[in-house]
């Protein structure tokens, strides 16, 4: 890995990506002494999840069982006898991108990349520096998302992703594809099979680790999103609402609740719209009723909306668990999901909606899927029924889609 100063690793879902980075991270830092190292996810607070309390302690465990360290975990990094230290970090948190910028790093790594945005990846390329005699090593790892995304063009394409023009130095960068099924021996009985139980779209992300195209008939298009991107809120929002379409059954651990956090402000006396957050659960009801909730109040919106179709009352009931002072709403379709589509995706046309920053899953949904798919994509769900909702698409007096003359679907 070490002989490329920038090495992807893509492929499936727990296929050990992340554990044969952090491996690398750990060797380096013993042999170099004095070096410092930096292991980075979107959410600081995903960083100690997956990275602290879980990969370096296994990693640890099982290949460095005699190796002594110290903890700071009041800064959140670990110490070697030799004086090499490895952190963790989140881009999410201005105190904690003020350390990371201001140090010098032996080795960075980046975890989830899908989740970044490109500009942050080259502010961090800029911290890059060990010390003299150590080769730079700049590790990233994803599950891959659609070929439009930054990464591939960059690992794939061998193109700047900005200027499109063929890259100066292209033998910098390796990527390196692994799955899941490599890696069975560490895997839970029926994880495969879990796997292989997805939408086809899932499947070809998180099983086989396959990069995937936007669809030619799908309502959506990509640049649609790209070119009407914000990188910060609007300093006002006249409505700030929590979304929800739940999963089918609640029970599923493989089923997928879509939650999206939208808001409606004025530019220039027009109404426009933004997608706040993605807070989408994969799991049983108890879980994505507690992330509802926050979400509510994390972003102080003004209500909760759930579709009842497939939910019926379950939406309410569970939030009201987690906090009974909650205005919630509930929405019905009437019609098929491209009548309630449309009018959204032509408002992401007319560059009506913003996105702050990257929702990777989100767009791959919104770009892939068309008309005529039996697939019912839960984050698209969600903010399509935000949205609508939020632009009147939705009659709140009805309780029906609308279409842009205004007569309801019945």
């Amino acid at each position: 890995m070490c002989n490329y100063p920038e090495v992807m690793l893509e492929g499936g879902s727990r296929s050990g990506k992340t554990f044969i980075i952090i491996y690398a991270l750990i060797v380096r830092a013993i042999k170099h002494e004095r070096s410092k190292h930096i292991a980075l996810r979107k959410h600081f607070n995903h960083a100690k999840l997956s990275l602290w309390h879980k990969t370096i302690p296994d990693v640890i465990k099982i290949c460095f069982p005699s190796l002594k360290y110290t903890e700071n975990k009041s800064d959140f990094f670990i110490e070697f006898d030799n004086g090499s230290q490895l952190w963790i970090g989140g881009t999410d948190d201005n105190e904690r991108i003020e350390k990371i910028l201001g140090t010098e790093w032996a080795s960075i790594f980046m975890s989830e990349a899908s989740q970044y945005q490109y500009y942050i990846y080259e502010t961090m390329k800029t911290r890059l520096n060990p010390p003299k005699g150590v080769k730079p090593l700049f590790a990233l790892d994803q599950n891959p998302p659609s070929k439009t995304h930054w990464t591939y063009k960059l690992f794939h394409d061998k193109v700047d992703p900005e200027t499109k023009q063929k890259l100066a130095n292209p033998e910098r960068y390796c990527y390196i594809k692994l799955n899941p099924k490599d890696n069975t021996e560490n895997l839970s009985d029926g994880y495969i099979e879990t796997l292989e139980s997805m939408s086809e779209q899932k499947k070809r992300r998180f099983l086989y680790g396959e990069y995937s195209d936007d669809s030619e008939n799908a309502l959506w298009k990509r640049d649609w999103i790209m070119q009407h991107r914000i990188s910060a809120l609007p300093d006002k929002m006249s409505r700030v609402i929590v979304a929800v379409d739940p999963a089918v059954t609640g029970t599923d651990q493989s089923d997928e609740t879509g939650i999206i956090v939208c808001g409606k402000y004025k530019i220039n006396n027009e109404d426009h719209y933004c997608i706040i957050a993605d807070k989408s659960f994969q799991g049983g009801v108890t879980g994505w009723g507690k992330v509802v909730a926050d979400a509510y109040s994390e972003f102080s919106a003004d209500k909760v909306i759930g579709e009842v179709n497939q939910g019926g009352d379950l939406v309410e009931m569970n939030i009201r668990n987690y906090n009974k002072s909650i205005p919630y709403e509930a929405v019905r379709a009437t019609r098929g999901k491209a009548v309630r589509a449309e009018p959204i995706a032509d408002m992401y046309r007319r560059g009506l909606v913003h996105h702050y920053g990257e929702f990777q899953e989100l767009e791959d949904q919104l770009c892939e899927w068309t008309p005529e798919s039996d697939e019912s994509p839960d984050r698209l769900d969600a903010a399509v029924w935000g949205l609508s909702y939020l632009s009147g698409t939705y009659s709140i007096h009805e309780n029906k889609i609308t279409g842009w003359s205004g007569a309801v679907y019945a």
